[in-house]
């Protein structure tokens, strides 16, 4: 496990290799918040890098305009001509940009700095303005995520360097200081069009990047171009081993995802062999590769096992709550996502800014074409092709509909746990301003024991009310679900129903017995929810798991979760995980 110091250590050098080849290595992401340790790493990294190239930040809420450059409004009408305003990234060209909380990039901001960091051009098409501008830059990507947030892979992936100082501390970062002189730095950059590595180290490198199990085509790459900088900073014009090593150990063992194999045991020694013959042919036989494997396996996480069982690595960002409704565009509310051309009316809103800016490059013809019958001098010549509307997104309110099984069976096993489980879900809701719907069947009917309502004390009250016993009308219950949730969708929110029920249907919709013909009613009303097409989730609350209750779910297409032996808690983080976004079925 390396110590604190170590690790440093290992981020300082990571600077300084960056500082090298800042352009070839692509970067390095670093996962630390703001405090002394992260400000003292950037000051060295500063250092590294002469006062003469630009260091700036990028926003995550930065606009395209900002970002990629575009036409510059006041300036085209000054001039009477189009005038391109440079963004951001062509601006940074030969510095380095530093993407502040990387993790909260959107990722329309993160597609334009990936395109912009692989062609090094920036590419601007729009408002009658085509232009090229050269861009090559290093990207600093500080990861401030909490728990599972993370910056986005695809930026990870064009980094060469992956730190996490989050575990330093104040003494660490004075364990050890800068030793690279900036005229080394500068030395080592001429130097490096003239180092080389060698074909069959290219290939260890890629073998090494195997045995990680790192799929990735780009780690292998820039490993080597690491490498080459290591080579160029210690005044070799030759990769040689040292460096494969603290390339693999830099590059290759952060993106690690499994252990390599065992090696295989050494052969015993012949009786009639002497002792150091055996140590020299022991030594030939190992190759670059193992010693490589080796070198980066020393440096890969402790906790990788642990991380890999958890399921970790690949753990996708955790959307936070409060967004589970459906997003929707909208002519006048919500959040803007930009413009569109179209004609004013119906409620929509001119966005004066760019209608200019969509009229200004054609000025000079226009005026040219106009007629001045009026005698008086038009500025501006805006027609109807110029109009540009607002756009706007806005998600929809989410109303979750509890279909609670308060029949005989279900209310001698689990009544109780469903109703501890919706009281604990009642605060999920409530915090995202969700309306929470309670139906509850048993005998021969359903009944919507409340309505849509984000009122808790009238959803506890309800519920402390629902009494147990009696037959099982499931199909009743589908249908009334199915039909509150139609009527809830076309008032614009978005439904989600929960049916809780063991699926042992015994009673028809006309109020007769028998389980077949109940059982064939409710797949029949889990199909119509089905091709209604909302969204729903069949939590089977009988000891053991029953096939009715699945083969309801299937026909509805909904999750099914089997919960045998779950308690209240277990039931509440079931339900929130599987009627989010990213859960529904």
């Amino acid at each position: 496990m390396s110590t604190g110091a170590e690790i440093w250590l290992d981020a300082v050098t990571s600077a300084a290799l960056f500082a090298v080849d800042p352009v070839g290595v692509g970067g390095i992401c670093v996962r630390a918040s703001p405090g002394p340790v992260r400000d003292r790493w950037l000051a060295i990294l500063r250092a590294c890098f002469p006062l003469s190239v630009p260091f700036r930040k990028l926003p995550p809420a930065i606009s395209e305009d900002r970002l990629l450059g575009g036409l510059d409004l006041a300036a085209t009408l000054r001039a009477g001509r189009p005038v391109v305003d440079r963004g951001l990234l062509a601006d940074i060209d030969g510095g380095v940009l530093l993407a502040v909380m990387a993790e909260r990039l959107p990722p329309a901001t993160m597609g334009r700095l990936n395109a912009v960091m692989d062609r090094r051009e920036v590419v601007v098409e729009r408002d009658g303005v085509s232009r090229r501008m050269p861009s090559s830059f290093g990207v600093v990507a500080f990861d401030e995520g909490v728990d599972d947030e993370q910056a986005p892979a695809a930026l990870c992936d064009r980094l060469a360097f992956q730190l996490d100082l989050q575990s330093l501390g104040g003494a660490d970062a004075s364990s050890a200081g800068f030793d690279f002189e900036a005229d080394d730095l500068i030395a080592a950059r001429h130097r490096l069009v003239e180092t080389t590595i060698a074909a069959d180290l290219v290939e260890t490198l890629c073998q090494v990047a195997v045995s990680l199990g790192i799929a990735s085509l780009r780690a292998p790459l820039l490993a080597v171009r690491v490498a080459r900088a290591a080579a160029a900073l210690d005044c070799d014009e030759v990769v040689g081993r040292a460096h494969l090593e603290l390339a693999a150990r830099l590059v290759l063992a952060p993106r690690a995802t499994v252990l390599p194999a065992p090696p295989e045991q050494e052969p015993e020694r012949p009786c009639d062999q002497e002792p150091g013959e055996a140590e020299d042919s022991r030594d030939d036989e190992i190759s670059i590769e193992d010693l490589v494997l080796e070198a980066a396996q020393a440096a890969i996480p402790p906790d990788l096992l642990k991380r890999l069982q958890d399921n970790s690595l690949n753990r996708p960002r955790n959307s936070s709550a409060g967004k589970q409704g459906q997003s929707r565009a909208g002519p006048r509310r919500g959040r803007p996502t930009g413009v569109r051309r179209g004609e004013l009316g119906r409620g929509a809103g001119l966005n004066l800014l760019e209608t200019l800016r969509a009229a200004a490059p054609w000025q000079p013809l226009r005026r040219i074409s106009a007629s001045n019958e009026s005698g008086g001098a038009t500025r501006i010549f805006i027609r109807k092709e110029d109009f540009r509307i607002k756009r706007f997104k806005q998600r929809s309110a989410t109303s979750t509909i509890f279909v609670v099984d308060a029949s005989g069976s279900s209310a001698l096993q689990r009544l109780a746990e469903v109703k501890g489980a919706i009281e604990l879900l009642l605060a999920d809701c409530y915090i995202r301003r969700d309306e929470v719907a309670l139906i509850a069947f048993r005998g021969q009917t359903a009944e919507l024991v409340l309505p849509p309502t984000r009122s808790l004390t009238r959803v506890r009250r309800s519920l402390a009310a629902i009494a147990g016993g009696g037959g099982t009308p499931l199909s009743v219950a589908i249908a009334s679900a199915t039909t509150l949730a139609s009527a809830i969708r076309s008032k614009g929110h978005s439904p989600t129903v929960v049916l809780m029920t063991d699926g042992r249907a015994n009673m028809t919709r006309d109020g007769s017995g028998g389980r077949a013909a109940a059982e064939a009613e409710a797949q029949e009303a889990a199909r119509q929810l089905r091709v209604a097409g909302i969204p729903a989730v069949v939590i089977d609350t009988s000891p053991r798991p029953h096939p009715q209750a699945e083969r309801i779910a299937t026909e509805m297409r909904a999750r099914y979760v089997a919960l045998p032996y779950a308690d209240a808690t277990r039931l509440s983080r079931v339900v929130q995980a599987n009627i989010r976004g990213d859960g529904q079925a």
